[in-house]
C-alpha cells in the first residue's frame, strides 16, 4: 500500500467535504487523516491516504469537480 499526502483548496460550501470524500472513496483510496480548516469562502484540507492505486487516478477525478480550486 502506498501512502499519499494531498492539499485541496476548495469552494466552502455545504456538499463540498461530502462530494470530495465520495470521490475518493470511489476510487478506492482510504482516509487515514482528515485536517479541514475553514476560511470565509474556502476549505483547506491536508488529506493522508492510502491505497495500492496511483495518485493520479484520484487527482484527475476530483480536478473535475466544480468547487474544487487547487490540488498539491
Amino acid at each position: 500500500m502506498e501512502q499519499y499526502q494531498l492539499s485541496i483548496k476548495a469552494n466552502k460550501r455545504p456538499e463540498t467535504l461530502e462530494r470530495i470524500l465520495r470521490v475518493i472513496r470511489h476510487r478506492g483510496f482510504e482516509v487515514k487523516s482528515l485536517k479541514v480548516e475553514a476560511n470565509n469562502a474556502t476549505f483547506e484540507l491536508e488529506l493522508t491516504l492510502v491505497s495500492q492505486r496511483q495518485i493520479s487516478l484520484l487527482t484527475h477525478q476530483l480536478e473535475k469537480l466544480f468547487d474544487v480550486i487547487e490540488i498539491n
